[in-house]
């Protein structure tokens, strides 16, 4: 299953599944994006009917509605090839490109606006933040009484707000945490080469 992020809001190329299925989990690793997020199946989710009908089934999420972004495009397409060919459904010949290793996060939490006012983002996808670090500030509109957004975990960015203006309580950035972050940066840096990552 593909999908964007929700409007307004812009995901880093992540899969989202369960990982306690081993053919899933196995899709999921073959995959090749950034983040696996090992997600609960919610009830009346298309993941949960197939896991009760033994169908794996990944999602994958990146970029944003009604957006063109050709780094998640590649992404997507890239990771389609690798499942078809782990499934044996096309040759090593139809995909000659660098594999990157998925790191897994066990869950992820949503920094939330503290403030009603301007935001300005001060951290992007993909960046690996730490326990109270600035992610972004949210101000009134003539510059003053600047709030600041800080990471109440460690964690990376998977997903963040691209509205300017934020009402208190929205949503701002997604962060998901692992056991580790010791080899995040290197997943990040690797994917960064492959698809050329620019900051949004």
């Amino acid at each position: 299953d593909l999908h964007t992020g929700s409007r307004h809001r812009t995901n880093l190329p992540q899969i989202r599944a369960c990982l306690k299925d081993q053919r899933t989990n196995h899709l999921a690793h073959q995959f090749g994006v950034p983040v696996i997020l090992d997600a609960d199946l919610i009830e009346g989710s298309l993941r949960k009917v197939a896991y009760k009908k033994k169908i794996p089934m990944i999602v994958f999420e990146g970029g944003e509605s009604l957006r063109y972004d050709e780094i998640t495009i590649r992404s997507g397409l890239s990771g389609i090839l690798s499942v078809m060919q782990s499934l044996g459904m096309i040759g090593e010949e139809a995909k000659k490109s660098k594999f990157i290793k998925s790191i897994v996060a066990n869950r992820s939490y949503w920094e939330r606006a503290p403030h009603s006012g301007i935001l300005i983002l001060k951290k992007k996808l993909g960046s690996v933040v730490n326990p109270n670090e600035i992610l972004g500030i949210i101000s009134d509109p003539l510059g003053n009484d600047n709030i600041e957004v800080r990471a109440k975990e460690k964690g990376v960015i998977i997903g963040h707000t691209q509205l300017p203006l934020v009402n208190k309580g929205d949503a701002l950035f997604h962060v998901a945490t692992f056991d580790t972050t010791k080899s995040v940066y290197k997943v990040i840096e690797n994917f960064d080469d492959k698809f050329d990552y620019e900051e949004r």
